[in-house]
């Protein structure tokens, strides 16, 4: 018999009710839980923020230097007062280089040559032409010999009136000839000396020598390269050789605004940091006040100069300066209260405070604020030397809170 065909069963499709009734109450449980475990991570983290121990920095109260009172600072460089782009006196080419970058040279030390064939040359022919000159004087001298024995006997035929006047005339002129014709000569030999220094000086000129003791900071021309101390072909030409610093006149140049100018003189003490050694206090003095301002900068120039000089301070440095008052004005007065870091003073509602820090706990002080002086404050009242005070941490830190200190 033929099979029937199956027909789908749409009732197996369905969901027992008491098993949906089940299902619903199993998602609502879940949906409870997880309230209740968001709100407790929420309560907890809201709790644990509150209830935090805040951090902050501090500082101990210094008592106030006694050494001189600083009147202002300033920033410059290191200048020294003799350097020198040596350049040679003529045009010419390069023959040789005798230095490097950092050697230390004496004065009269040979840098460089230049090309002296056409010098050596003229110097050449003006000897020879001075010799030549010399040799002349000799036949003259000859000459003039053998005039001086005609004179004499000219001079004795006439005595005895055996030779006329004229004779003896003749005889005198030509003496007297040959003596100027030898000093004329002997000028013609020291013309020929003086053109013999000048083709000396132009070989001299083709040796560049050091003017002075330096260090050689910079090399300007190289072997076969063109050398003139005007500037010409067409920027194919140098005008330098090198540049030579004396490191032992090196000293600080700082502009100082005009209006306080008045608290400079000269040999007052300062104390120099260079920006490559910043923790590093160099003593200098005050050598001069260059006397003209700046109409632009509304600044003078003052010159320091260093009280003992070092290999670590070289030419163009950075440097910051501090001028001290004068220190048999503040001999005997001690200064007034203490310093404390600029960031440890807080405005409270035009107030000046401090946070003290005692225990871990926090104690709110009104103070009396002083002078500042660099990244320093004053505190004329308030704070004793050795107490702990807030330099950094939160704005809205109270009196008596808890806090965790780091230093």
């Amino acid at each position: 018999m033929p099979e029937e065909p199956i027909k789908p069963d749409l009732g197996a499709l369905r969901i027992d009710a008491h098993k949906r009734g089940a299902r619903k109450v199993g998602g609502r449980i879940t949906g409870i839980l997880f309230v209740l475990l968001a709100t407790l991570v929420i309560v907890s983290g809201v709790y644990a923020y509150m209830h935090q121990t805040p951090s902050v920095h501090v500082a101990t109260v210094d008592a106030p230097d006694t050494g001189p009172h600083a009147l202002l600072n300033a920033s410059g460089y290191v200048t020294p007062q003799r350097r020198a782009t040596v350049a040679a006196k003529i045009t010419g080419r390069v023959t040789g280089v005798f230095f490097t970058e950092g050697m230390h040279v004496h004065k009269g030390f040979v840098l460089a040559a230049l090309d002296d064939s056409d010098a050596q040359k003229s110097l050449k022919s003006a000897k020879a032409d001075r010799n030549a000159t010399q040799a002349s004087i000799l036949d003259l001298q000859v000459q003039l010999k053998n005039a001086q024995i005609e004179l004499h006997r000219a001079q004795e035929l006439a005595a005895a009136g055996v030779q006329t006047q004229e004779a003896l005339d003749n005889a005198t002129m030509a003496e007297n000839s040959l003596r100027a014709k030898i000093d004329y000569t002997k000028q013609q030999v020291l013309a020929a000396e003086a053109r013999i220094e000048e083709a000396q000086q132009a070989v001299d000129n083709c040796i560049i020598s050091a003017p002075f003791d330096g260090i050689i900071v910079s090399k300007d021309a190289q072997v076969g390269e063109m050398v003139s101390p005007i500037s010409a072909g067409g920027g194919f030409t140098r005008t330098g050789i090198a540049t030579i610093v004396d490191m032992a006149s090196n000293e600080i140049e700082v502009d100082v605004n005009e209006n306080y100018i008045a608290r400079v003189k000269p040999g007052l003490d300062v104390t120099a940091a260079l920006d490559a050694y910043p923790d590093w206090n160099i003593p200098c003095h005050v050598r001069t006040i260059i006397p003209t301002a700046d109409r632009q900068k509304a600044t003078v120039e003052v010159r320091i100069a260093f009280d003992k000089l070092d290999p670590r301070i070289l030419p163009d440095m950075g440097v910051k300066v501090t001028f001290h008052g004068d220190e048999e004005k503040e001999r005997g007065k001690a200064p007034a209260g203490v310093v404390v870091p600029q960031n440890a003073v807080r405005d409270d509602s035009g107030q000046k405070i401090v946070f003290l820090v005692n225990s871990n706990h926090i104690e709110r002080r009104a103070v009396k604020v002083g002078a500042n002086n660099g990244t320093q404050t004053q505190i004329l009242a308030g704070l004793t030397p050795g107490d702990t005070v807030v330099v950094e941490g939160p704005a809205d830190l109270k009196s008596g809170e808890t806090v965790s200190i780091k230093r």
